[in-house]
């Protein structure tokens, strides 16, 4: 290293392909990033994420090259979109807590995403909760419906937080539950992630969309992840809006693993690699038998199940 060259520390706050803007003492400084770190996991589809910790060197025209990627404390991640078997996305590195947002509707709640959200939580040790947004809309008909799953997942153990970032209701909750940490928003497109952090924090100004009255699927409005500093204290990453979250680094005996209700239950099976599935003597099956543990999780655990074994062929059809 030459007495000339200038190295900063700092954390990635936003990529936009190829560059990245890091955030360091002396200010936010576009970056790009050393060739090799391409090279080196052939796995993920970008060597580096917003919430990394980085060194760069300084670059004449007041750019950054970043030369170092600190080892992540964890990361949050997804199969890869498309048909390319074992490669990673991942969304974020280095989280305090992650919350799978939903809606009440408009578009409806998806359990089968929130299912396999919590999964890979579970799986890289993230804790993680659930915000259900737009209860403004929440008809008679709906409320039955909705008070179940909120249940479910409490009754788990998951923090859940009914919002409305339309009336304002239980934003201050959630703001509360973000301060001082680095928190993840994830969710289908349309489910009012970007209105929520606006709400949460007004000089955001994030772009926010409509859902389609035809397909009840909202549009993209998050282009890139971005890692927001929250006036509060902490930061929150806002992903972009996904259908579809593909599981990765999972065997099919260790899915049941990162459902907490089967926990009790794993160590009772007649086989130690049980998978919950068709094997007799299973203690999972039975906790389901005698209602315990809850119809419908056990049915997402089942295709997800389905899904690993399969290698994931099904995710983005």
């Amino acid at each position: 290293m030459s007495d000339a060259e200038e190295y900063r520390e700092g954390r990635i706050l936003r990529s936009t392909g190829s560059w990245y803007d890091v955030e360091t003492s002396e200010g936010v400084v576009p970056s790009k990033v050393r060739g090799k770190f391409r090279l080196e996991d052939t796995r993920q589809t970008n060597p580096t994420v917003v919430g990394d910790r980085v060194t760069i060197r300084m670059v004449e025209d007041d750019t950054g090259l970043i030369t170092a990627i600190h080892p992540r404390d964890n990361q949050l991640v997804r199969r890869a979109a498309g048909r390319r078997i074992g490669m990673e996305h991942v969304l974020a590195a280095n989280i305090d807590h992650a919350w799978v947002v939903q809606s009440v509707r408009k578009p409806k709640i998806n359990t089968g995403f929130v299912d396999r959200f919590l999964v890979m939580c579970e799986a890289f040790e993230i804790p993680a909760g659930l915000v259900i947004n737009k209860i403004d809309l929440m008809r008679p008909a709906d409320e039955a419906a909705v008070f179940e799953i909120c249940d479910v997942y409490a009754d788990i153990g998951y923090p859940v937080l009914p919002v409305s970032a339309e009336t304002g209701e239980n934003v201050d909750v959630l703001a509360e539950a973000l301060q001082d940490s680095v928190s993840v928003f994830a969710g289908g497109s349309g489910v009012g992630k970007s209105t929520l952090l606006n709400a949460i924090e007004p000089g955001l100004q994030l772009r926010t969309g409509r859902v389609s009255d035809r397909t009840q699927k909202g549009k993209h409005t998050t282009t890139f992840a971005s890692l927001l500093p929250l006036s509060q204290g902490g930061y929150v990453v806002d992903t972009p809006g996904v259908r579809e979250y593909g599981l990765v680094a999972i065997e099919p005996y260790e899915l049941g693993h990162y459902f907490p209700e089967f926990r009790p239950y794993l160590h009772e099976c007649r086989f130690p690699t049980c998978t919950h599935d068709h094997e007799p003597g299973c203690a999972v099956v039975d906790a389901l038998e005698q209602e315990i543990i809850d119809p419908v999780r056990y049915s997402s655990y089942v295709n997800m199940l389905h899904s690993v074994q399969a290698g994931e062929a099904d995710v983005g059809r």
